[in-house]
């Protein structure tokens, strides 16, 4: 018997659905999908998060300096001449980083590895600026990891939906709780 459902697909093609799936609930915070597609995204969904709740303090704050261009009001590089050739200006910029120690930083590589990219729309921009990149892996530490930091287990929940009309599969709705 196997330890996981097959899901009618190909090995390839059912890790490319579980992973489409774990992003998009992660993102999201609820889907619906059929019964046994949530139950094996729940198992799957419910080890990133525990690695993340397992990992959210593993790091410590550190100040560095860096080198920033100057910028106009419209955005743009400051440029100045400097022996006849134009130079972009750079300005000293104190920042304090999160530096990962070396268990969170091998739990951000496996999410990096296993999560797809995620795109945000923000409707209120205009043109091409109103697609950004999410960042999922700061959200899953940053935002999920403290939400369920006293929890043990059990992060998801599945509620039943009914039957899908065209073949009568049990759709359900699954959420992080």
């Amino acid at each position: 018997m196997a330890g996981y459902r097959k899901l009618g697909r190909t090995s390839s093609q059912r890790k490319a659905l579980l992973r489409n799936q774990v992003t998009n609930l992660l993102f999201n915070g609820k889907m619906v999908t059929t019964e046994s597609k949530a139950k094996e995204v729940r198992s799957i969904a419910e080890k990133f998060i525990t690695l993340a709740v397992r990992e959210k303090d593993n790091y410590e704050t550190v100040t560095v300096k860096a080198k920033v261009a100057r910028k106009d009001k419209d955005g743009k590089r400051v440029k100045e001449v400097v022996d006849g050739k134009k130079v972009t200006v750079f300005d000293e910029v104190e920042k304090t980083i999160k530096k990962d120690q070396p268990s969170r930083l091998a739990v951000r590589r496996q999410m990096m590895a296993f999560f797809y990219p995620v795109k945000k729309y923000d409707p209120s921009v205009k043109g091409r600026k109103a697609v950004k990149d999410f960042d999922l892996i700061a959200k899953m530490f940053d935002e999920i990891a403290p939400k369920y930091e006293k929890r043990k287990g059990g992060y998801t929940r599945i509620v039943k939906i009914g039957q899908r009309k065209g073949d009568a599969a049990m759709e359900v709705l699954i959420e992080l709780v």
